[in-house]
């Protein structure tokens, strides 16, 4: 089993050392966003770029990892992790305030097209010994979390850990080593299925409700953001009907299907 640590982002690393770039000027936004939603998020911004003339910087990367560059930095606007542990986890560090639902994240299964091993709705599935699994970090990012968090419950993690090819970062490094063909399966946010470049390649298997559920996205404000009348008027968009038909379109459930 090979673990890969992920390295800060060359963007963030602008971000938090380049006075002159725009994010730190009035009214422009930083937001720390989770691999995931990086996709959504970057077409929400270029919309409310034009609607507000200002200038949207979007940092990436495993959301422990971007929390802790916040912290670190206390530079920027929102905080958008993959799922609510994030929050749950740092809230009483005092950094994090008020946040938005923006719909929900759900782990699945992803396997080659067409499924040629086969590949069934059980967890015990990643113990098959013909099977090639790669997982993601719970070190770093939500969607190793949360496939941990899943596996622990069913009382398999240590076992499929201790089996899988690959440990790594973040769901766009799971989908990438995917595409490459170097595994049969692994457990990712079902909406990364559906972006456009892994749908032609691989395909996603729906896991229970009650076996994999479904995890709330929170745009969270950081208490620390001086801009924030911009930070709230852009949760607002990101939750109102135009950011949650551009979520729609990534395969997210949306906050308005779930009723929340």
């Amino acid at each position: 089993m090979r673990t890969i640590r992920p390295l800060l982002f060359i963007l963030l690393l602008l971000v938090l050392t380049t006075p002159a770039l725009a994010a730190t000027a009035p009214k422009n936004l930083l937001i720390y966003c989770g691999i995931t939603m990086v996709r959504p998020v970057t077409d929400i911004a270029r919309l409310f770029e034009k609607q507000e003339k200002i200038i949207i910087t979007i940092a990436q990367g495993g959301s422990e990892d971007l929390y802790q560059s916040a912290r670190k930095s206390l530079q920027g606007d929102l905080y958008l992790p993959g799922e609510p542990v994030f929050r749950t986890k740092h809230q009483a560090e005092g950094l994090l305030g008020e946040y938005r639902s923006l719909g929900l994240n759900q782990m699945s299964f992803v396997v080659q097209k067409g499924n040629p091993k086969k590949v069934k709705p059980d967890l015990k599935e990643l113990l098959r010994k013909d099977l090639v699994v790669i997982l993601g970090s719970d070190q770093s990012g939500s969607v190793g979390k949360e496939a941990q968090r899943i596996l622990v419950a069913a009382g398999i993690y240590n076992k499929v850990a201790a089996k899988a090819e690959q440990m790594l970062p973040d769901s766009r490094n799971i989908m990438a080593a995917m595409r490459r063909g170097e595994a049969d399966v692994t457990m990712s946010w079902r909406a990364t299925g559906f972006f456009p470049d892994n749908a032609s390649k691989l395909d996603v298997i729906d896991l229970p409700a009650k076996i994999a559920t479904p995890q709330e996205l929170q745009l969270i404000l950081l208490n620390f953001s001086k801009n924030k009348e911009m930070a709230r008027k852009f949760i607002v968009f990101a939750a109102g009907p135009q950011g949650q038909a551009i979520f729609n379109k990534y395969g997210f459930i949306t906050a308005a299907k779930a009723g929340r």
